[in-house]
């Protein structure tokens, strides 16, 4: 059975009505009403059926025609109709956008976090709900990384969300999210990703209950493919398995609140209509979904163990060839096979920093304190790798085909940033403060009598 097939097994079920344009990066077009899509032009005298023509730009006019984004709606009110927006929340919401000595603090420490509780004395949405683990840059200059958890026991009622700082990739750990965008709905269940770019209004409803997960936002340019390089046309996260919305509106007239994050602040502006009313559009710049089941998985068939960029679903370029703002890398089920060969993840010490999270399972490198809803964050050039049960699992165990994170599905934001943890992060009451004991009974077994501790590769 391939090893794609055995993934997809284990991927939890996902119930959801809604329709969507397969395809990454396409330019798309999609209307509710037919013939609602002007022909021939983008902004007519008068559109179809009365309604507005609007453009969203997520790159600049003049960039080039290979990376220009951008999308044309067609709407029944032009976004613009709604009240001046006021601070909203000031000092109290849990986001950071600035993170400077005020608000965070540096450490080279391996650091761990146990599931992030999520709260039952009050009722809390996704906005409401978010709160920064860390982050690097700055959101007004667009250069930078934020990473995010969230914990939601309520859906956003009448309420919208538009991110002015970056593009966010939210990964779902606990309870399907049932997202309303102004492309159209998306459901997005546990084992799945959605990302939400810049400027693109939202709202969050919760149709399992209370729910959990990650974030991860960038400041500057938005998420692709990885280049595949000698790997050839096809493998990793395949572009015809990303999902992208269909139109759908709601014409009504009634009290929203739509909420905008401008320079990690939050600001709030009241309107009488639906921000859903969008008719038709067309263009390249759209939120979409993935199933991280569908990842077809490339990794060693002979020995040593391979980097984890070769498990990357989605990256951000930097302005160095190679070296990212952002990867989100993840580690699925999979045959190992390798021969001679330490098989989990090696020791390691990095010129990038490492957050990563646990949505279902045991990660292969942990056994036990690395739980889902958790985290851990090690930092550029923290040394860190497999724990000592681990290592004495894979010094000692037969090294015959098999199976690895059947059942699991771990994942990583990788940047090449420096991140500094917000103070609520630092003193949580989840942080693993026993984290470093994890390595400290990895036995020292040197021998200088004996050279050769195993068989030679070249006996393969």
């Amino acid at each position: 059975m391939a090893s794609g097939t055995v993934a997809q097994q284990h991927s939890l079920p996902t119930i959801d009505p809604n329709k969507y344009q397969p395809g990454f990066g396409n330019h798309f077009s999609s209307e509710a009403l037919e013939g609602a899509l002007p022909v021939g032009q983008n902004t007519p005298q008068v559109c179809p059926y009365g309604l507005y023509a609007e453009q969203l730009s997520g790159t600049a006019f003049t960039v080039g025609r290979s990376g220009n984004q951008r999308t044309w709606f067609y709407r029944i009110r032009p976004s613009v109709m709604h009240l001046p927006f006021e601070p909203y929340r000031t000092d109290q919401h849990g986001i950071v956008g600035a993170f400077d000595a005020k608000t965070t603090e540096p450490t080279p420490a391996q650091i761990r976090w146990l599931p992030f509780t999520i709260p039952t004395e009050s009722s809390t949405d996704f906005v409401d709900g978010m709160r920064t683990i860390g982050g690097a840059g700055d959101t007004a200059l667009k250069n930078g990384i934020a990473v995010h958890v969230y914990m939601a026991t309520q859906s956003m009622d009448k309420r919208a969300f538009s991110n002015s700082d970056g593009d966010l990739l939210i990964v779902p750990q606990q309870g399907r999210l049932d997202i309303a965008t102004e492309f159209g709905p998306m459901i997005v269940a546990p084992n799945e990703i959605a990302v939400i770019q810049r400027g693109m209004r939202f709202s969050v409803s919760l149709p399992d209950g209370p729910s959990r997960g990650y974030i991860l936002e960038v400041y500057d340019g938005h998420f692709e493919l990885p280049d595949l390089g000698p790997i050839g046309a096809n493998g990793l996260a395949n572009p015809r398995d990303f999902k992208t919305p269909v139109a759908k509106y709601e014409n009504v007239e009634e009290g929203w609140s739509v909420i905008n994050k401008y320079q990690g602040e939050l600001f709030i502006a009241l309107q009488n209509h639906s921000p859903y009313d969008v008719v038709a559009w067309h263009g390249n710049y759209a939120p979409y979904k993935y199933n991280l089941a569908d990842f077809s998985v490339i990794n060693s068939v002979s020995f040593d163990h391979v980097d984890p960029s070769v498990f990357t679903v989605l990256t951000c370029k930097s302005a160095h060839p190679g070296t990212a703002v952002a990867d989100f890398v993840i580690f699925p089920p999979r045959f190992e096979v390798q021969m001679h060969t330490f098989r989990p993840p090696y020791f390691h010490r990095n010129c990038m920093s490492e957050f990563m999270g646990l949505i279902h399972g045991e990660y292969e490198a942990k056994k036990g304190g690395f739980l889902p809803g958790g985290a851990s964050l090690h930092s550029m050039m923290a040394p860190h790798g497999p724990d000592a049960k681990t290592v004495e699992n894979a010094t000692t165990r037969d090294l015959n085909p098999g199976r690895v994170a059947d059942k699991t599905m771990a994942f990583m934001f990788e940047s090449m940033f420096q991140l500094r943890l917000t103070k609520w992060a630092v003193e949580h009451s989840q942080r693993d403060r026993d984290y470093y004991k994890v390595w400290q009974n990895i036995p020292v077994t040197f021998d200088p009598s004996q050279k050769d501790a195993s068989v030679k590769k070249g006996s393969l």
